[in-house]
C-alpha cells in the first residue's frame, strides 16, 4: 500500500464541464475532463502530454482552486483543497508564456515579490534567493520589459519559486521561446526537481524533453489513457500509436466544430 505521507497530489474521479449559453437561452455542456484519477509522489517530475484542447489547463485550474465547480476530489499533501485552501500556498504556478510589453514599468524585483505570501519583511532576501536559483542575480532593478524572452520566463519562474513551494505546476511555459532557451529551461526544471527536491507537474508538447527529464508521464485527452513510468510509455509502440490517434481525433473534432460554427454564422447572416 502506498504511504499517504509521500503523496503530494491525489486526484480522484475528477470531471469538469463548461456550460455554454446557446442562442435559445438554454445551456449546452462541454465535458472537458471525464473521470480523471491519478497521484503524484513527492519528488516526482510528472510530464503531462496531450493535444491542444485536451484539458490540461482546465486540470491545473481545478488543482489551483481557480475552478471550484468540479466533480470529484483533489487532495494536495493529503488536504482536500475545498476544505483547506491554505494548502494551495505550497504550490508555485507558471502559466503559458506570453510576451511582455517592452514599456511595462515593473522591475524584476517587483514582479518576483508578487509571489510572496505572508510576511513581507524578508521579501528582499527571498527575491534574491529566487533570482539566484534562476541565474538572474543582480537584475533586481531591471525593468522586465528590457529583458529577453528567455530572461522574462526565468523571472516568472523566480516568482513561482519565491515562496519556496513544495509543488511546482508548469503549463507549457516554453511555447513562445527559441530552442536554446527551451533547453536551458529543461535543464533548470531538472535541477529544481533533483537538487531542490521540488515536486513538479509539467504540461508539454515536447515529447523528447518529457522522455529525457520526467520520471512519470500522464497522457490526457479529456480522459486519461495512461499514467505511469516514462520508460514504460516511450518504449511502447502501442501506447505511442494510441496517443497519436487520440491527438488526431481531437484535432479533427475541433476542426469539425469550427466548420459547424462557421456554417451557422453564414446562415445567420443570410
Amino acid at each position: 500500500m502506498q504511504d499517504v505521507a509521500n503523496v503530494a497530489v491525489s486526484v480522484n474521479s475528477l470531471s469538469y464541464e463548461y456550460r455554454l449559453a446557446s442562442t435559445t437561452s438554454s445551456f449546452s455542456s462541454n465535458n472537458v475532463l471525464d473521470n480523471i484519477s491519478f497521484s503524484v509522489n513527492e519528488g516526482d517530475l510528472l510530464g503531462v502530454i496531450g493535444p491542444n484542447g485536451a484539458g490540461k489547463t482546465t486540470l491545473f485550474s481545478c488543482m489551483l482552486g481557480l475552478l471550484k465547480d468540479y466533480l470529484g476530489e483533489i487532495r494536495i499533501f493529503d488536504y482536500d483543497i475545498r476544505k483547506n485552501s491554505r494548502v494551495l500556498q505550497n504550490i508555485g504556478y507558471i502559466p503559458q508564456q506570453k510576451s511582455i510589453d517592452q514599456g511595462f514599468p515593473a522591475t524584476v524585483q517587483e514582479i518576483v515579490s508578487l509571489g510572496i505570501v505572508g510576511k513581507k519583511n524578508t521579501s528582499k532576501e527571498k527575491v534574491a534567493s529566487a533570482l539566484n536559483m534562476v541565474d538572474l542575480s543582480g537584475q533586481n532593478q531591471t525593468r522586465i520589459g528590457e529583458l529577453s524572452g528567455g530572461q522574462q520566463q526565468r523571472v516568472l519562474i523566480a516568482k513561482a519559486l519565491v515562496n519556496e513551494p513544495k509543488l511546482l505546476i508548469l503549463d507549457e511555459p516554453t511555447t513562445s521561446v527559441d530552442v536554446e532557451t527551451q533547453n536551458k529551461f529543461y535543464a533548470m526544471v531538472k535541477a529544481l526537481n533533483q537538487t531542490s527536491k521540488i515536486t513538479i507537474i509539467w504540461a508539454s508538447h515536447d515529447l523528447d524533453a518529457v522522455n529525457s527529464i520526467a520520471n512519470k508521464v500522464m497522457c490526457l485527452n479529456r480522459t486519461m489513457f495512461f499514467h505511469g513510468d516514462t520508460h514504460e510509455f516511450f518504449e511502447s509502440d502501442e501506447l505511442i500509436r494510441l496517443y497519436s490517434e487520440s491527438s488526431m481525433q481531437l484535432h479533427m473534432h475541433s476542426h469539425s466544430n469550427q466548420n459547424k460554427n462557421f456554417s451557422s454564422k453564414l446562415f445567420e447572416n443570410r
